[in-house]
């Protein structure tokens, strides 16, 4: 029973944590106890406009990691965070610096004057400012009439995030293998990955891709499987991560199992594609295009149900813990943060399930468009 209740102490614990950062921030908002009705409402609204531009904030990529905000006793604003690398190609070549140079200007924006360059951040995107230009202007269509955008090749947090991953994948497989080299049975660490690496071959890979072909596409499904876990799990972290919430990253997994089912596919594949077997010839031309069709709207679909899914799971649990705000005016400081940290805390035990079942299902559905790909037909 002691292991069971450290590991339990141990959750809770991390889920406390990873709700602190965000509630710090929460009660830095004006309160509107002592306010008239008129004042109420307009302060309401402006909370909920706050509000909603941090979950919009925290689910989209960003230059820099913003953990939390307070206000100190001088009535400042206060962040807390760290810089990333900026890399961008610009119409004078490669500037590189840190994301904390970039500071604000008189209109709002975030500049920084790099080597002859003027750039400008705005809503996480750089554009190059025009000779003589010192901040941006848009037109009536919001779009930037005297900028353009740069190549940005930055290690955003995202792709920190990413790096991260991998770096502990390749660490956590490294010594399960070297482990294997001196004893039949892991220990460690390597007794929770062991069973995971058993059951992605033998309940997904065999099953759907068949005895004699699995092996050659285990190596990948057990990739895929294993970063979208981490990633999903890293994202339930106070760090704020949304790898898996980025559609440049969902894309990039789902080309991946595209390009692998396509230059796998053998003739049999091809032929039930183009002209298929034992189907009048009419039918055959309506059909061709479908099912050309179809090879692209399956990999579309593992596209957007892990972006949608964990996007939606991470706007959904900031909601709730963002009722600690909303309603502290009419159910008092402590109920409201009750309410809210007890439903987010439930719905954060939801999303550790959903953390894995999305790693599951696109790696299952993976493994059987391969399956369907390599599959060898007796045609009679």
């Amino acid at each position: 029973m002691k292991p069971r209740r450290s590991t339990l102490s141990a959750l809770y614990f991390t889920l406390l944590v990873a709700f602190l950062p965000l509630d710090l921030q929460a009660f830095s908002f004006n309160d509107f106890g002592d306010k008239s009705s008129a004042q109420q409402e307009e302060g309401a609204v402006d909370t909920q406009e706050k509000i909603s531009a941090y979950i919009e904030h925290h689910i989209k990529d960003a230059h820099d990691f913003h953990l939390f905000s307070y206000n100190d006793a001088e009535g400042q604003r206060k962040h807390v965070g760290f810089a990333l690398p900026v890399i961008v190609y610009t119409s004078q070549g490669v500037r590189a610096f840190m994301s904390s140079a970039f500071h604000h200007d008189d209109s709002g924006q975030y500049v920084v004057e790099k080597d002859g360059v003027s750039l400008v951040k705005y809503h996480e995107k750089i554009y190059e400012l025009n000779e003589k230009e010192v901040h941006l202007v848009f037109d009536a269509s919001h779009h930037p009439e005297n900028a353009h955008a740069v190549l940005d090749l930055s290690i955003t947090k995202s792709v920190f995030g990413f790096l991260l991953v991998s770096m502990l994948l390749l660490i956590g497989f490294r010594s399960l293998a070297n482990q294997y080299k001196k004893r039949s049975v892991p220990i460690g660490f390597g007794r929770v990955l062991e069973p995971l690496v058993l059951y992605v071959r033998d309940e997904i890979a065999k099953p759907n891709i068949g005895e004699k072909h699995y092996k050659r596409f285990t190596g990948f499904l057990l990739t895929v499987f294993f970063f979208i876990w981490a990633s999903n799990l890293l994202g339930l972290t106070p760090l704020g991560f949304n790898i898996t919430g980025q559609l440049a990253v969902t894309f990039t997994l789902a080309l991946f199992t595209f390009i692998i089912t396509q230059f796998s596919g053998n003739k049999d594949y091809w032929k039930h594609i183009f002209w298929m077997p034992g189907v009048p010839a009419p039918m055959k031309v309506i059909l061709a295009p479908i099912e050309l069709l179809g090879t692209i709207t399956k990999p579309f679909s593992l596209m957007i149900r892990l972006f949608a899914n964990i996007s939606a799971g991470h706007i959904v649990v900031m909601s709730l813990i963002s009722i600690a705000i909303i309603m502290k005016s009419s159910m008092g400081v402590v109920g409201a943060t009750a309410l809210s940290f007890a439903l987010s805390f439930f719905l954060t035990l939801i999303e550790l399930l959903v953390a894995f079942l999305q790693a599951y299902i696109f790696t299952m559905l993976s493994a059987l468009f391969i399956g369907m790909a390599v599959q060898e037909h007796d045609h009679h």
